[in-house]
């Protein structure tokens, strides 16, 4: 790869090369840099710049103080700017650092005079301030402190005549409550204010908030102003380019063994110590634990392959699994760290080869305090999610492949896709019932879940109309399922439903013989629904409402004069106007009683048993979700269990998926 033959800075602007040895090689011509006449000049300027700056150094610190040090720091500062600005004025065309040197100097020559007349226009103020309050005249002071005295002590009287007057327009009628509350509002603002000026109006409280003001001025103005001066010295470091005789970029490569080298060889030593750090989370942390160092029990990565066979007998698979699954993500957080170093110093040193500056600590700060706080807000989340979330998913994932069950309940080993073809297959008794269960699942979430959205809808449809009265109170009425707590009123109807509870005796005289609710399969699943749509049925009466209410009524007027009837306005206008605001919320309904373990479990334990069809296994209620939990806590089918979790996730999501993908709404915002 040849030299570029021109340079670029950061915005993209190209600029001829200033040092003529690299622009002879960058057009290709043969020429020796030991007798280049450019290169000459540029030693004995560097010779020259060297002795310069010395000597230079020793004269400031030749200096003689001031008695302030803020003074002295920017005296020796502006002294050092105007010598370096007369030195380097002579060689700007020879070289891109001298221009840069130069226009450095002279921006500081033009600013430090501000900064310190600045200063020392606040050190003349804060001083008559001081005096000022040491020669304060005791008549006016007590005057004043006199007049604020008695303001405030009439502002009581004030306030309640006012207050009394507005009060008795309010009664009259001649102000709505809104005025009335907005005019005291005002009245309160205004004595506030009052009392304000004359506070400010005692010398000594007035001389007490201009000392604060001072304060604020003398730690901030000269700073702000000095910020002034660094930003546009770093736009120039940005705005010029800079010669480099690299043909291409290869630090960056040294950044796979030892994160941050490669920003230290681009001479971005800050940055470089901040990934040098992610390096010691590398070296000490992830690897180390990946190799099973610092693990409970486990192996780091080997031992989520081997899941500790041959290990000692208590040692457990399930820990090596788990282990081994934290042991990989640490793995990919030091992957990612590695990646990020490796990117930056990458397009650093390829920037470089163009002529483009490296940006200074200064421009990187900025920059990571603008682009990168969304990064570092959400950091610590992507922790908690990856240990949260990540770690049992990814484990649950990896157990379905595994065959953890009750004959192997310490150590087990990887099978394949053996629980899924039993599962798909039917073979043996726990994964026979999968299709069983499965069929009864969808069938309580069909159920249920259209139930609930068409009592709800109906119930806010009804209150929709203007010839209902009392809609407060039936509001009130149809909202207590939702607001009270679902576990409370499960447990109710689970007692009330009992043998013997007040439902069942209800129920057993409407039928003329006993009926035993919860000790039949029908009767059970009959009520479950039930249940759930007294549960469900408020939630969606609360989203149709707000959509009902939210219909402009020119609609249903404009409808009225086409002469269309109830049922054309009901179809065409209300219910794809619902639809459309609810249709995400409705199939979230769908998906969520699909795994409402607690009704389930609440209501009749997955019950009543039914050993003939379900064995001890399963109850005739149970639901994929239910029967998961039976299947892991009670009879120590853990991988079983796992591969049915996750053929429930992947079939909620993609029916939730394509639910989504069809509603209008859906599709409108793509």
């Amino acid at each position: 790869m040849a030299l570029p033959l021109y340079l670029q800075n950061r915005i993209g602007n190209q600029f001829e090369r200033k040092n003529l040895y690299l622009k002879d090689l960058a057009q290709g011509k043969t020429v020796s840099p030991d007798d280049h006449p450019y290169l000459n000049k540029l030693k004995t300027f560097q010779e020259k710049e060297a002795t310069f700056l010395k000597e230079l150094e020793e004269r400031v610190a030749a200096l003689p103080p001031e008695t302030d040090p803020t003074v002295t720091r920017l005296q020796k500062m502006l002294y050092q700017a105007q010598e370096k600005r007369s030195f380097y004025q002579s060689y700007v065309d020879l070289s891109y650092e001298a221009e840069l040197a130069f226009k450095t100097a002279d921006t500081m020559t033009n600013h430090l005079p501000l900064m310190l007349d600045t200063h020392e226009e606040i050190k003349q103020e804060v001083a008559f301030n001081q005096t000022a309050l040491k020669q304060l005249d005791p008549t006016v002071e007590q005057a004043a402190k006199d007049a604020l005295t008695a303001y405030q002590k009439d502002m009581p009287a004030k306030k309640k005549a006012e207050f009394d007057r507005l009060n008795n327009l309010r009664k009259q009628g001649r102000i709505a409550k809104k005025a009335q509350t907005n005019a005291k509002k005002s009245f309160l603002r205004s004595q506030k204010m009052a009392e304000e000026e004359l506070r400010l109006q005692v010398p000594s409280i007035a001389l007490s908030a201009e000392a604060k003001s001072l304060n604020y001025r003398q730690k901030h103005d000269l700073k702000r102003l000095e910020n002034l001066m660094m930003a546009e010295i770093d736009e120039f470091s940005q705005t010029l380019p800079m010669e480099s005789n690299k043909k291409r970029a290869f630090h960056h490569y040294f950044t796979w063994p030892l994160p941050g080298l490669g920003q230290i060889l681009n001479k971005q030593y800050i940055k470089g110590l901040i990934f040098l750090i992610g390096s010691l989370f590398i070296y000490l942390v992830a690897i180390p634990y990946a190799l099973g160092y610092g693990n409970y029990q486990g192996d780091g990565v080997a031992g989520l392959i081997t899941l500790g066979a041959g290990g000692k007998r208590l040692d457990k698979s399930v820990i090596y699994l788990i282990e081994g699954v934290i042991a990989i993500l640490l793995l990919v957080f030091a992957f990612g760290i590695a990646y990020l170093s490796f990117r930056d110093a990458r397009k650093v040193e390829k920037e470089a080869v163009l002529g483009v500056r490296p940006k200074n600590w200064a421009l990187s700060k900025k920059m990571i305090s603008e682009e990168g706080f969304p990064f570092a807000v959400t950091m610590p989340s992507l922790v908690l999610i990856t240990f949260i979330v990540l770690v049992p998913i990814i484990t649950t994932i990896l157990l379905s492949f595994a065959g953890w069950d009750p004959q192997h309940q310490s150590k087990f080993s990887w099978i394949g896709l053996s629980n899924y073809t039993n599962l798909f297959v039917g073979k043996g008794l726990a994964a026979g019932l999968f299709w069983r269960i499965l069929s009864w699942t969808v069938i309580w979430t069909l159920g249920a879940s259209t139930l609930s959205i068409l009592v709800g809808f109906f119930l806010a449809f009804l209150l929709n109309n203007d010839r209902i009265k009392g809609k407060f109170l039936l509001r009130t009425i149809y909202l207590l399922p939702w607001a009270t707590p679902a576990f409370v009123t499960i447990m109710f109807f689970s007692i009330m439903l009992s043998t013997g509870g007040i439902m069942t005796d209800l129920f057993s005289g409407l039928a003329g013989k006993q009926l035993f609710v919860k000790d039949n399969i029908i009767l059970t699943r009959v009520a479950l629904i039930l249940i759930k749509t007294w549960l469900g049925s408020a939630y969606i009466f609360i989203l149709s409402t707000g959509v009902l209410q939210s219909i402009p009524n020119d609609l249903y007027e404009a409808a009225q004069i086409d002469g269309a009837s109830a049922w054309s306005k009901l179809t065409r206008i209300t219910l794809p106007l619902v639809l459309y605001q609810t249709m995400p919320l409705l199939i979230g309904q769908y998906t969520f009683n699909f795994n409402d373990f607690t009704i389930i479990w609440l209501f009749n334990g997955g019950g009543p048993p039914n050993t003939s069809l379900y064995g001890n296994l399963a109850g005739s209620s149970d639901i994929l979700i239910s029967y998961i939990f039976k299947l892991t806590m009670n009879n120590q089918f853990q991988s079983l269990g796992a591969a049915i979790a996750i053929l429930i996730s992947l079939g909620l999501i993609a029916v939730t998926y394509v639910g989504f993908s069809r509603s209008k709404a859906f599709k409108e915002m793509k």
